[in-house]
């Protein structure tokens, strides 16, 4: 599978990780991938690092194991950093998406040499100006859309309106803060080198 595309997700417990990674399933089965999305657990408990991943393809996905040597890194909370080894196995080739304010140098040490792209993006600005809260999962699932290319920024969107229609729908005033989330999160991601 020659288009193969796997990503692996750290974060903590309670921030979305999980949840991101089955938005991201979801959002690119709807545009005709084949797709898996899963999280890793363990004795997880609200705080304690976790791990989702997803394989995104425009084969059927033979592969049914955790993703070792992934094209892509989210990392939700820039603390983990300093504890698990979030470059363990990532492509060069591919990118790690970090949700950050720290300076790039202390990243670049911090990623133990990584020589990959790194792409920033302050989730917790985006979540706070457009969802009056601290939900890192949407500006990071929006950010990895656009780093990774799965899918262009209209079919993404559009998706998750709906998404967030059925999701919401006994709460729909979240819906137009979480698109907003989505869209600003776009904008922002940026590339450090």
């Amino acid at each position: 599978m020659s288009n193969l595309i796997e990503i692996r997700w750290h974060g903590r417990g309670g921030q979305g990780a999980k949840t991101a990674s089955l938005l991201l399933a979801d959002a690119a089965f709807n545009t005709g991938k084949y797709i898996q999305g899963f999280p890793e657990y363990g004795p997880e408990r609200m705080g304690a690092p976790i791990t989702a991943y997803n394989r995104i393809s425009d084969e059927p996905i033979t592969v049914h194991s955790n993703i070792y040597n992934p094209d892509y890194v989210v990392v939700i909370d820039d603390t983990l950093l300093e504890s698990v080894d979030v470059t363990a196995g990532l492509k060069e080739k591919g990118a790690i998406v970090i949700n950050t304010t720290k300076p790039e140098n202390y990243l670049k040490t911090a990623l133990n040499g990584y020589n990959g792209k790194i792409y920033t993006i302050d989730a917790r600005k985006v979540s706070m100006e457009t969802l009056g809260k601290y939900f890192p999962n949407t500006p990071m699932l929006a950010a990895i859309v656009k780093v990774s290319n799965i899918m262009s920024d209209e079919a993404f969107l559009k998706d998750m309106e709906g998404s967030f229609k059925h999701k919401f729908a006994k709460k729909p005033e979240v819906i137009e803060g979480n698109m907003k989330a989505l869209q600003m999160a776009l904008n922002e991601i940026k590339c450090i080198n």
